[in-house]
């Protein structure tokens, strides 16, 4: 069994690599300061250590005997990116750099990455390839393409994988947080008593939704697999999806669910859909969840959550 350093693990994402990681019999140290991710999302069995990562003093306090780290800590929204972009440099950036530092100084076997599709920017309509042009819209964007290029620069000597993740939805994620997650805004407003969704932006946009069980195998591989060494990833179904398709899926659903479109969010880009080749070179076999799949055993999940 392995020692794993997962990072964020009071978050949607790196909860769920925690849990199945630890069902897989490894270990597990968490690292989260809850200023995004909650305490009662930390699986339990895992050694939690809470610690901001923007702070350089940090390396002092996490383990050198490791083998892989899963890096997901960081601040997860673009709109809240442009209320203080130093902060979320500091969240998003610095902190890779000291896990950077770090994985070096314990030589790690690999380090994998949570990167965005928000470094693309507007690309058009084409599906984005790995080696498209990157030009982010957002605070956020433009830091977490920085953060990829310090792990380039120190590729030589630091494995790795970079996973350039789209719209996660799922079991687990924040419905509080109305500023990040297509799919769970949408459904915490939708599942209140009026059903009426705030659409901010024009239906024609466009995401790539992934479920969360599938993100879950492909972080999992990354840290066994060879021959992903030092590669970047689009995370994503590999599907373009317009909001009105969204909403009149969820709608299936939830049949008194309505909307209406008002405002839009700042850096918000228009449409983003990818090209996950390489994704299904890595996960071989293994098959992804329909978004009607994986919506059905979401919206199931938030309504069993609220009774």
């Amino acid at each position: 069994m392995s020692r794993y350093l997962v990072t964020g693990v009071g978050g949607f994402i790196g909860s769920s690599i925690a849990r199945r990681l630890l069902d897989l019999n490894h270990t597990v140290i968490g690292v989260d300061d809850f200023s995004m991710g909650f305490r009662e999302m930390v699986p339990d069995g895992t050694d939690l250590i809470e610690a901001d990562l923007a702070d350089a003093k940090v390396i002092s306090v996490l383990p050198d005997d490791i083998d892989y780290v899963f890096h997901l800590a960081g601040q997860s929204s673009g709109e809240i990116s442009f209320m203080d972009p130093v902060a979320d440099l500091e969240k998003n950036t610095v902190s890779t750099l000291h896990i950077i530092q770090h994985s070096l100084k314990a030589r790690v076997k690999r380090l994998a990455y949570a990167s965005s599709m928000s470094v693309y920017g507007d690309i058009g309509d084409r599906a984005a390839t790995e080696a498209e042009s990157c030009y982010p819209l957002s605070c956020y964007g433009v830091g977490k393409l920085a953060a990829e290029g310090y792990l380039k620069v120190y590729g030589d000597k630091l494995p790795h994988t970079i996973f350039r993740m789209s719209n996660v939805y799922g079991p687990g994620q924040n419905m509080k947080n109305l500023k990040q997650g297509m799919v769970s805004i949408y459904l915490a407003q939708a599942l209140v008593n009026d059903a009426v969704v705030h659409v901010k932006g024009s239906l024609e946009r466009f995401r790539d939704f992934i479920f969360i069980e599938d993100v879950v195998e492909a972080w999992l591989r990354a840290g066994t697999i060879t021959g992903t060494e030092n590669l970047t990833v689009n995370l994503g179904a590999g599907t373009k999806t317009t909001v009105e398709q969204l909403l009149c899926t969820m709608k299936s659903y939830i049949s008194e669910m309505t909307w209406y479109v008002e405002g839009a969010t700042e850096g918000d880009q228009f449409g983003v859909s990818f090209n996950n080749t390489q994704l299904k070179k890595m996960l071989g076999s293994y098959e992804l969840n329909s978004l009607e799949k994986g919506l059905g055993i979401f919206i199931d999940w938030a309504r069993n959550s609220r009774t």
